[in-house]
């Protein structure tokens, strides 16, 4: 069963940083996979669960890249994956499987935001394709490693902007409607929290749980396609520091932008926390799972009912195993 949605409470808060979270941890034993683990919060994710002990195979479509942003995370392993390319996808999950037996901790970390209207090879929307469907084959391929680590943990990164939009089943890919760059990364998101619900479900029995992730406002290379419209809609400029705290505000109140130090931390802290044992299924943040709120804004915190509904993630999955034609065993 999913674990209630309410904070535990976890002692930590949106100060916290991802090593404060991993303090006294040894993760020696670890195998973990970071998607997008070469910028932004995955670099950071990476580094601080390498430096714990952890051993950290980074899939990426830019290789070179990745190696010049990890030069300084020795124990980081590269490996080739796009995540908009099915075959891409199967293949480094057949080289993963090659080489190893067990893994303990896939971060969906990976993903991109308010893109123009772009299409993967078989026509969907390319931020669906990105942030939920090539992480759900990337997790069903992977998912015997999974299972065979006898406890292991799925983190999918959403957002507070999944409150832009429910999943629209009837249309996930934008071929009727409109297409809005926001409302699809929304949507996205969505598909993210409701991913791990689904995972989690199916996982329980053989030890592998699932959590989602709002990392907090964090400004990364992430905004790239964001218009100096956008920024300003938001407060911002394209200019603006990482970690910077709006006047009159605290960090640890809503609507901060955080540290990409900060930012790391909740994801970290879902992969590797021992108070997490037992629980899954769940959207956290500020290293804690959340409150849900029926709020449109995404000042405030909490999850939105519609990014947990069970009978939602059902209906994504099995859409998802539609549109990707890779299943379960």
């Amino acid at each position: 069963m999913p674990s209630e949605q309410r904070p535990i409470p976890s002692g930590f808060s949106a100060r916290s940083t991802a090593e404060e979270v991993l303090e006294g941890l040894d993760l020696r034993d670890r195998l973990m996979v970071v998607t997008g683990g070469y910028s932004g919060l995955g670099r950071e994710t990476v580094r601080v669960l390498v430096n714990a002990g952890a051993k950290v195979i980074v899939p990426a479509r830019d290789i070179n890249k990745a190696a010049r942003a990890l030069a300084a995370v020795p124990g980081a392993h590269i490996d080739e994956l796009d995540l908009m390319d099915p075959a891409s996808i199967d293949a480094f999950a057949e080289r993963f499987l090659r080489k190893h037996s067990r893994l303990q901790v896939l971060i969906n970390c990976a993903g991109i935001m308010a893109s123009p209207l772009i299409r993967d090879g078989r026509g969907y929307e390319s931020q669906f394709s990105t942030n939920h469907l090539g992480h759900f084959q990337l997790a069903v391929r992977l998912w015997p490693a999974l299972r065979r680590a006898g406890e292991a943990r799925i983190v999918a990164l959403s957002s507070r902007a999944h409150r832009y939009s429910a999943v629209d089943f009837d249309d996930p890919n934008f071929n009727m409607r409109p297409y809005d760059r926001w409302q699809a990364y929304g949507q996205s998101k969505t598909a993210n929290s409701l991913f791990a619900v689904a995972a989690d479900k199916r996982g329980e029995g053989c030890g592998v749980r699932a959590f989602s992730v709002h990392p907090g406002g964090v400004i990364t290379e992430l905004s790239r396609h964001m218009s100096e419209e956008d920024f300003a809609g938001f407060g911002l400029t394209r200019d603006t520091p990482q970690g910077y705290v709006p006047p009159g505000q605290s960090a640890a109140e809503g609507g901060i932008f955080k540290s990409i130090e900060q930012g790391a931390a909740t994801a970290v802290w879902c992969a590797t926390s021992p108070q997490l044992r037992g629980h899954g299924g769940v959207y956290c943040e500020d290293a804690d799972i959340s409150v849900i709120s029926d709020v449109s804004g995404t000042k405030d915190p909490g999850v939105n009912p519609w990014a947990i509904d069970p009978v939602a993630a059902e209906r994504l999955w099995q859409m998802s195993e539609m549109l990707t034609e890779v299943r379960l065993d």
